[in-house]
């Protein structure tokens, strides 16, 4: 074929497309379809950015129990104040399609509810006559809220409203005197710290089911279930998100007991899981959560993060036996 005849067919095709609406229609449509999709994939990466590890920064004028109150509203904070907002309960794209922040959204809000169940539950309960703080109490019903409702009430909505109940909570511990009660025993840090080990603990048997193991029952090796190849990703994330929250979480810990740390000589463990936990942080270069076996070309990406994870659950064990019974 001739440069003239190609150019002579294209002048048909012009001609033709010029002369017939609902050809022209067509690849108006087939183009903004394809415009759109190129938006919400470039709109998908942007809102799947995990936020920088918040900085706790100790201040020796700061009443008891205003780092860790104001350190926690930072953290639920970021649930709807990052790139893209709160994605767990969207129902349009792009986060209607996307898979690792909805989980790691659900691992943060995990540890920001434990946290505020033991602030209400233990440092905020006056055990004289059990009167509970009204601020606190609120904060917790608004963060039991289920994640992925759509209309009503909106988690959005809430999150909101217990950030700022844990604000007006933070500002009467603030005022000389206090108007509030915070109760920094040494039996509330250490309940608080065996829930958060034995989380760890579940969260690395959870990334570890990934790949094939075998345990023994009775006088039989048996092969015992692993985790989806679909659902790796999500529990992956998860626990990412879990690790995020802790990091600022503990180190406002270790700011409020920082001498009852040291005279139980729990101080270096405690910064030992802290500096394991901000590993866990490390950028994902990967497009996607790879489980490789064995000495493979692909990394392992789970096994890695459970590696991490089981370090800073030993270092934690170890705090909490050092505060004693």
């Amino acid at each position: 074929m001739s440069d003239g005849d190609g150019l002579y067919r294209w002048q048909l095709r012009w001609e033709r497309w010029r002369t017939q609406p609902r050809a022209r229609i067509g690849l108006l449509v087939a183009m903004g379809l394809g415009v759109m999709m190129f938006l919400a994939i470039i709109a998908g990466i942007y809102e799947s950015r995990e936020p920088a590890l918040l900085q706790v920064e100790p201040s020796p004028s700061l009443a008891p129990g205003v780092l860790l109150v104001r350190t926690t509203a930072r953290v639920a904070r970021s649930l709807y104040d990052k790139p893209g907002g709160y994605l767990a309960n969207d129902l349009t794209p792009p986060g209607v399609w996307l898979d690792d922040m909805p989980h790691w959204e659900l691992g943060v809000l995990a540890e920001v509810r434990a946290m505020v169940h033991a602030l209400h539950e233990q440092w905020g309960l006056s055990r004289a006559d059990y009167v509970e703080d009204d601020d606190l109490s609120h904060a917790d019903t608004d963060f039991a809220v289920d994640p992925q409702s759509w209309w009503f009430p909106r988690p959005e909505r809430e999150f909101q409203d217990g950030v700022g109940a844990l604000h007006a909570y933070a500002d009467r511990l603030a005022l000389r005197p206090p108007q509030a009660i915070f109760l920094a025993r040494d039996a509330a840090l250490r309940q608080y710290l065996e829930e958060v080990d034995d989380d760890l603990g579940r969260m690395s048997a959870h990334l570890n089911a990934a790949v094939p193991q075998v345990g023994a029952e009775g006088d039989r090796i048996v092969a015992r279930p692993t985790t989806s190849w679909w659902r790796i990703d999500d529990v992956f994330y998860e626990a990412r998100g879990r690790c995020w929250a802790l990091v600022p979480l503990l180190q406002a810990l270790d700011s409020e007991y920082a001498t009852t740390l040291q005279q139980r000589h729990a101080d270096l463990s405690m910064r030992a899981a802290i500096y394991e936990l901000e590993a866990t942080q490390q950028t994902l270069w990967s497009p996607m959560v790879l489980n490789g076996s064995g000495f493979g070309l692909f990394a392992n990406h789970s096994l890695t993060l459970a590696n991490y994870i089981d370090r800073a659950h030993l270092d934690l064990s170890d705090v909490v036996s050092q505060l004693g019974p």
